[in-house]
């Protein structure tokens, strides 16, 4: 075996076909071309001294060998990209990379900030992901971002989870509803009203369906619409009201298109938290941009941090989005 000889370009190449389960689209992953990719391959696997793939009918595969050395190149993988973020810790915050997943809520809030963090430090490579929370929480699986800014952290991951700033929830109508500017509503005057809900799973209706629980009133769903642009013209529409977080709905509130009802126990408080990996080493500029979503985030009465295993108000005990 002269696996020695075997480079890291060699390697690259491989774990790409591993994790693509094909040449071509490896191929045209890493903008190369598939002869030249299967030659790489071909070499590694004479390097290791036994083939790496077998192909039943159409679908390829990996060997015992093929698989011991997958899981060796994401070894290696994740060795090289903290020696990366270790040598730019060395430079200093000006340069590194920084990858962020956020919520789809999130997107009203988030970008802003980072856009003031890139101003101020043009230096750092940044990328970020924007998804639903159940991408999210595969991305958090798989230790695929730096940090992660969602609605409440998962409890069954060992995350640590840091809330830096208030996420208030408000119960939005069309302007012509006959509750429309009535103060102090009691909640059981929503007994009869029909709301447009987000999908099961969501925290932002499983915030919703626990208020209802708690008040001992029935919920009664019209519709599930998987986002919240399509909520608020649904409810804008005439067709129910809707639980929305206030940072998605201010350009509607200032428009007249939306108004938020009066109700008691509104606006439900929830938080926007950073969460990573319990035991990951932040680079410089992670940590830099941590604080700057500390320093910069909108004006509101500071929330405690807190990490996993801290206790959480029952209004909060749900999974977010």
């Amino acid at each position: 075996m002269q696996l020695r000889h075997a480079t890291l370009h060699q390697l690259r190449i491989f774990l790409a076909v591993a994790r693509h389960n094909s040449f071509a689209r490896a191929a045209e992953a890493l903008h190369l071309s598939p002869p030249t990719l299967s030659l790489q391959v071909k070499q590694l696997s004479e390097s290791v001294g036994q083939p790496l793939f077998e192909q039943l009918g159409k679908k390829i595969y990996l060997t015992a060998a093929g698989r011991t050395l997958a899981a060796a190149c994401e070894d290696i993988e994740s060795r090289m990209e903290q020696l990366s973020q270790d040598l730019s810790a060395l430079q200093g915050v000006e340069r590194g990379s920084l990858r962020l997943a956020i919520l789809t809520t999130v997107k009203y809030t988030v970008p802003k900030l980072l856009g003031g963090f890139c101003a101020a430090h043009p230096g750092i490579d940044v990328a970020m992901v924007v998804g639903n929370r159940e991408k999210l929480l595969q991305r958090l699986a798989a230790n695929e971002d730096d940090l992660t800014i969602m609605g409440q952290p998962p409890e069954s991951m060992d995350v640590v989870c840091e809330p830096f700033a208030d996420n208030p929830l408000v119960l939005v109508a069309p302007p012509d509803h006959p509750l429309a500017g009535k103060r102090r509503i009691p909640p059981s005057r929503l007994r009869h009203e029909a709301f447009i809900l987000r999908e099961p799973g969501s925290g932002t209706r499983l915030t919703t369906e626990n208020f209802f629980s708690e008040q001992g009133l029935p919920l009664r769903p019209r519709l599930e619409v998987g986002s919240n642009e399509a909520i608020k013209q649904t409810v804008a529409g005439g067709l129910g009201l809707a639980v929305l977080s206030a940072t998605t709905v201010v350009a509607e509130l200032a428009l007249g298109q939306l108004v938020t009802l009066d109700v008691k126990g509104f606006p439900l408080m929830r938080h926007w938290y950073v969460v990573y990996p319990r035991g990951k080493r932040l680079s410089a500029a992670t940590l830099a941009f941590k604080q700057w979503l500390y320093d910069h985030r909108p004006a509101t009465d500071p929330p405690q941090r807190q990490t996993r295993g801290a206790s959480v108000p029952p209004t909060q005990r749900h999974r977010g989005g």
